[in-house]
């Protein structure tokens, strides 16, 4: 099978899922062609232009199947290039542009919500990270539609959509048998907050948390890693100072570095105010910290209840306090196998169709 492996923005996670794809299949004779991830509004909108100006001649290529992000705008390549018609299409959403929280001065953008559902609509089969990211996306997509004065009556097809899409979760890789401490060995008060320093992930909250915690007298310490940008919330500079030697880790850490923290640390918060899937908690669950999760979003799908506060500061805390000061109370860390390529192989399998 020949297939084109298309990567509109291609951020982090969207990078682990295609190397798995290229390592977990090797018997399909692989085209990949993606994009760094910056200058979103631009990138989104701009790829098939970017491919057709710089890849011409992989895109007029025959395929078995095109598989593609939902950055991609797969409607417009496809009509520049009719080939990729014939082709098998399947496009995967690591997150969908209708549920994404924009910042307080970020006015409504319709064209990347228009290139997620142009691909959806374009593809023979859809598959989302998550439930919520299906859910949400149908939902958002019925209400942008709402706003349309022309009410385009879709209604029908989007339905099939939902009820025909596949909710796989990008798998995480197996790690080595030796890759994580015994329990035994990690710092029972270390936490670890690992998410990108941007505002949609919410570092207010968990920081107030933490700030909360130390008024109380309960004693912890942190590590706080997680990818940088040249802007980022002002709460991180305030809250290093005020944290003193209680922080162990702060910024963004190379991959061993990275690796080692979460071995040494018993417990990962999220705090976030989107979420589709969450890899970078799953990685930490994978490395043996016990994860501490919003009850909202993505995250009932994974986690069970004794992982999950109720969405508030003060509901945090509580969980946070009860679980430093009494260790004996934290619940067993979840297993982290279901989340890796052998227990998703055969339905990515037949996603592809191979």
């Amino acid at each position: 099978m020949k297939a084109l492996l298309l990567s509109g923005y291609a951020a982090v996670s969207h990078r682990h899922w295609t190397r798995g794809l290229l390592r977990e299949f090797p018997d399909i004779d692989w085209t990949l062609l993606e994009l760094p991830p910056r200058h979103f509004q631009w990138r989104v909108r701009g790829n098939p232009l970017i491919w057709l100006s710089e890849r011409a001649n992989l895109l007029a290529e025959p395929y078995d199947l095109v598989l593609a992000t939902s950055m991609v705008d797969l409607a417009t390549l496809i009509g520049l290039f009719p080939t990729l018609a014939r082709a098998h299409k399947v496009v995967y959403f690591h997150e969908n542009q209708f549920a994404f929280p924009r910042s307080p001065n970020q006015p409504l953008r319709p064209e990347p919500l228009m290139v997620n559902l142009y691909a959806a609509l374009a593809a023979d089969r859809v598959a989302f990270n998550s439930a919520y990211n299906r859910d949400s996306f149908v939902a958002g997509v019925s209400d942008f539609l709402s706003r349309m004065p022309d009410k385009p009556a879709i209604g029908p097809r989007l339905d099939r959509l939902a009820a025909q899409a596949q909710v796989l979760p990008v798998p995480l890789d197996e790690p080595p048998l030796s890759s994580a401490r015994a329990a035994a060995s990690r710092h029972a008060r270390r936490i670890v907050w690992n998410h990108r320093w941007e505002y949609d992930k919410n570092p207010e909250t968990f920081f107030a948390a933490l700030a909360t915690l130390s008024e109380r007298g309960i004693d912890f310490e942190v590590a706080v890693m997680g990818q940088q940008f040249r802007q980022r919330p002002p709460v991180f500079d305030e809250a290093r100072e005020w944290l003193g030697e209680r922080v162990v880790c702060w910024g963004e850490q190379p991959v061993e570095a990275y690796r080692a923290m979460l071995d040494s640390a018993s417990i990962v918060v999220s705090t976030t105010h989107h979420e589709f899937q969450g890899l970078a908690i799953m990685e930490a669950v994978q490395r043996g910290c016990l994860p501490l999760v919003p009850d909202r979003l993505c995250f009932p799908q994974f986690y069970p209840e004794a992982c999950r506060y109720a969405g508030s500061q003060v509901a945090l805390e509580a969980r946070l306090a009860q679980w430093l000061s009494e260790p004996a109370s934290r619940p067993a860390l979840p297993d982290a196998r279901v989340w890796q390529w052998p227990a998703w192989r055969d339905a990515y399998r037949r996603l592809l169709g191979v």
